[in-house]
């Protein structure tokens, strides 16, 4: 059982991880693993011990927690300068490194950690750009070693991409999951692959925005808008590969090579596997059969969820059309 958790590095990822354990009523010590000087340590740490309360306060002012338990939660989270590593650590069941993205630093990092640590405790990174084959070299017990890619602000944003390694022990990956799952958050598992999942395709489509926005295809607004009222919306219901299968895969075949030609641009054209799964007759769900099978699926039922949650988020933002004024009209006075 892990029952309590240490952070290395006390920035804005080590925030973030400890607003979310303590708001789900772990104990959390933040600790500044960085060499400084006792005043300083001592200004950053109140720094992050400020943050966490106005993060906690957001929520409590935007209805999401009752008053009464702001200082329990607070109370839950402390705050540790470097000479008070070792006995925090080793009082530690898991350990998140969350320090800068540089090589070294994290080499450190793991060090102290592993250090300290009881044999049997979980350690994990929480990088954004590094995998965890080549930080595993720095951890004592690689098969308890697994990254955690949570997206900024932690504390609102339910994804984290697990991310095991080669020596990952499967026992690992379980117990972390199931603590992030108790959290509220919504644990994925995914490959040591650059980019892990969101960041990769995160990547394609940033760069595309801002080709567009360079061409005068629209202006940054117009296409920050088109992203937050279409492909935002969509997307929030329907994965790509699930839309895909609603639409059909030859779709994008037909898409992605008319893009490819018209833009004179390779980035466009379909991966290989496209034109395989349509010679084999997995377009999508008109077929049975795409990316998900749903041979044995009561699709009208699955169809009428689906719309149904696109109406509800739809008319949560606010962006459901009106009726016409005549039948606004008309329904006012069937109420009246």
């Amino acid at each position: 059982m892990i029952a309590a958790m240490a952070v290395a590095g006390a920035g804005r990822m080590g925030r973030g991880i400890a607003h979310v354990f303590a708001y789900a009523g772990y104990r959390v010590a933040l600790v500044d693993i960085k060499g400084r000087t006792a005043a300083d340590s001592k200004i950053l740490l109140s720094q992050a011990e400020a943050e966490v309360a106005r993060t906690i306060g957001l929520m409590e002012s935007l209805g999401q927690l009752d008053a009464a338990l702001r200082d329990k939660i607070l109370a839950r989270v402390s705050y540790h300068p470097l000479a008070e590593a070792e006995a925090v650590f080793a009082g530690a069941d898991l350990a998140f490194e969350a320090v800068p993205e540089v090589l070294e630093t994290k080499e450190s990092a793991f060090e102290l950690i592993c250090r300290h640590l009881p044999d049997d405790a979980i350690v994990s990174s929480t990088t954004s750009t590094m995998l965890v084959d080549t930080l595993a070299e720095f951890v004592t017990g690689p098969e308890r070693f697994l990254n955690a890619h949570w997206l900024n602000p932690a504390f609102l944003v339910p994804l984290v991409e697990v991310s095991p390694g080669a020596a990952t022990a499967p026992a690992v990956v379980e117990r972390l999951t199931e603590l992030l799952q108790a959290a509220g958050k919504e644990p994925v598992v995914c490959a040591a692959s650059p980019g892990f999942i969101v960041p990769r395709i995160q990547t394609v489509a940033m760069n595309e925005a801002v080709r567009m926005a360079e061409e005068g295809v629209a202006s940054p607004e117009d296409i920050d808008h088109a992203i937050r009222v279409g492909f935002g919306v969509r997307y929030a219901v329907l994965g790509l590969l699930e839309f895909l299968d609603w639409g059909g895969v030859d779709i994008l075949d037909y898409a992605g090579n008319y893009m490819s030609e018209a833009l004179g641009a390779e980035r466009f054209k379909p991966p290989p596997v496209i034109g395989k799964m349509i010679a084999e007759g997995r377009s999508g769900m008109r077929e049975g059969q795409g990316f998900y099978d749903f041979r044995d699926m009561d699709v009208e039922a699955y169809q009428r969820e689906t719309i149904a949650k696109f109406v509800d988020l739809v008319g949560h933002l606010g962006l459901l059309p009106p009726p016409s004024n005549a039948e606004r009209e008309q329904q006012k006075g069937q109420k009246s």
